[in-house]
């Protein structure tokens, strides 16, 4: 299977995908695109406890996802926010969804009960694209945005996961490398 933990030399290549999403379009509230030791250290401050995952094909990174934090306090801490980026030549061939089914998989093994996917309003493919992995909109929150001379609002959905966990998450650096 072409999905396999991220990389640091994979930064590059993610970025790549990134910028258009930053520079084009109100799916990312970024304005500026970051550079490569900002993405990096994004990455390396990612995967100190939660998975970032990529797919590649010949050599090539064609999307990748990732969990991070939701909120700061300690309750919060089965809670997860994921989210996922695809080449343009990778849409529409069912890697979105099996890079969330590998990341759900691992956030559910460490121990983590809830997702969320924060949306632009205007995003309707991720929304829908949400609904179909089984997330379900929780909270909108209009004109909240603002980019491009205009205001944008996001939609808040989750997914429970199955379990019950009475200890805290484990990082994922802690898990058994399978590869």
């Amino acid at each position: 299977m072409p999905i396999r933990a991220v990389k640091m030399e994979d930064v590059p290549q993610m970025l790549e995908i990134y910028r258009p999403f930053v520079e084009n379009t109100p799916v990312s509230f970024e304005y500026v695109t970051p550079t490569v030791e900002e993405f990096s250290l994004r990455v390396e401050e990612h995967t100190r406890r939660f998975p970032w995952l990529v797919w590649e094909e010949s050599g090539q990174i064609l999307g990748y996802a990732y969990a991070g934090q939701v909120w700061e306090r300690a309750a919060y801490r089965w809670d997860a926010e994921c989210s996922v980026y695809l080449a343009p030549q990778a849409r529409g061939r069912g890697l979105g969804r099996a890079l969330y089914e590998a990341l759900e998989k691992i956030l559910g093994e460490l121990g983590y009960l809830v997702l969320y996917a924060v949306i632009t309003l205007e995003n309707r493919d991720s929304i829908a694209f949400h609904r179909a992995m089984g997330f379900v909109p929780r909270a909108e929150f209009p004109r909240c945005g603002y980019k491009f001379g205009r205001w944008y609002g996001v939609c808040w959905m989750e997914k429970r996961l199955n379990g019950r966990p009475e200890e805290a998450p484990r990082p994922w650096q802690e898990r058994k490398v399978r590869q």
